[in-house]
């Protein structure tokens, strides 16, 4: 997979994920970064692990954030620091939603959809 393509596409995903956060629409503010979220993730492996196969990659990115939706579960003070910083809200977020289960498994799929792009 070519690299610069990828770096492209994070590129990319960088500044529409934050969008998503920048947005009145509330199904976008809530749901599109989780889709996002995983797309970028998978494709940060894909540039550091070239070789890996996009498939399972997208597979335990899905699975790795799908652990983080139930740690919002817990809420013991020092995590709640980390939580109210920007970037520990961005990458652990803090309110719990079934929900977003499904919007990562969308995100997984795009994410293999884009990497067949991206390799083409």
């Amino acid at each position: 997979m070519s690299r610069r393509r990828l770096l492209v596409a994070l590129a990319l995903l960088v500044p529409l994920g934050l969008l998503t956060k920048a947005t009145d629409n509330e199904l976008v503010r809530g749901y599109a970064g989780g889709v996002l979220y995983v797309v970028f993730f998978t494709c940060a492996v894909l540039l550091a692990r070239p070789d890996w196969r996009p498939a399972p990659v997208a597979a335990g990115v899905l699975l790795a954030t799908c652990a983080l939706e139930v740690l919002q579960l817990w809420h013991p003070p020092w995590l709640e620091r980390v939580r109210a910083t920007f970037l520990g809200h961005a990458l652990l977020g803090s309110t719990f939603s079934g929900w977003d289960f499904a919007c990562y498994a969308v995100g997984a799929l795009l994410a293999i959809a884009l990497s067949r792009v991206l390799r083409a």
